[in-house]
């Protein structure tokens, strides 16, 4: 799979997403205050924090599903602040939010045809699902919702890949599974960011992203509060969830 070429410049020339100084609000309550964050590609950046501290917002900022108060969302180099949710998957950002966001009762190949509306036929999404996840590949009228939860999210990644990104947001994508379906999860994005793409994934346990991440940020109350390689971060993870050090 190839992210999209006007979205994927050489690894080391610069950002496919950046979020600088953004602040984003509901209603009149702030929730973000300043935030900066970046992947390059074939990066994995994991943003960890507590309940509550923001970083929902930040992916939905990233995707255009929420708006920005103020401050610069670049894509590719280009301003993207303000553009609407449908111009930045077609940019090619990748939103897979909480919950999977799979159509229970339709079955798997069904959940793959919806997505051909990216131009791609549905050989070519079901080749990429199933090579992709073979389990998907052997239960291919099975409704959605009867699969467990790993298959659903598995799911939910094959129609994600289906748009060929060249940036994946993943929210939470731990919520609800056992470590070992976790694991083999996170070898998978681990796999999706060697061809290219920039991955950027929202976590609240630091234990299940740090040991693919290759860059860490701390989201405390909407602010960055620790940033840098997942290893220097690991000691100061407790103190910063709990605001001792804030």
């Amino acid at each position: 799979m190839n992210a999209r070429p006007d979205l994927h410049p050489p690894a080391g020339t610069g950002p496919l997403i950046a979020l600088s100084d953004v602040r984003a609000a509901y209603g009149r309550i702030t929730v973000l205050h300043g935030v900066d964050l970046s992947a390059q590609p074939g990066q994995i950046v994991a943003l960890l924090g507590p309940n509550g501290a923001g970083k929902t917002t930040t992916l939905r900022v990233a995707a255009g599903v929420h708006p920005v108060a103020s401050g610069t969302v670049m894509v590719g180099g280009r301003d993207m602040t303000g553009a609407r949710a449908r111009d930045l998957a077609r940019a090619g950002i990748c939103l897979i939010p909480e919950g999977r966001g799979v159509f229970p009762n339709l079955s798997v190949r069904d959940n793959l045809l919806m997505m051909t509306f990216t131009g791609r036929s549905r050989e070519e999404i079901e080749e990429i699902a199933y090579s992709r996840f073979p389990v998907l590949g052997q239960r291919p009228g099975q409704p959605a919702g009867t699969l467990s939860g790993g298959e659903q999210q598995m799911l939910a990644l094959a129609r994600g890949l289906a748009t060929d990104p060249a940036v994946l947001l993943l929210d939470e994508l731990s919520m609800g599974l056992a470590p070992l379906v976790v694991g083999r999860l996170y070898d998978q994005v681990a796999e999706i960011a060697r061809d290219g793409v920039a991955v950027l994934i929202v976590e609240q346990f630091a234990a299940a992203v740090l040991g693919i991440a290759d860059h860490a940020a701390v989201l405390v109350r909407g602010r960055i509060e620790r940033a840098g390689p997942p290893d220097s971060l690991r000691t100061d993870l407790s103190a910063l969830y709990l605001g001792s050090s804030v």
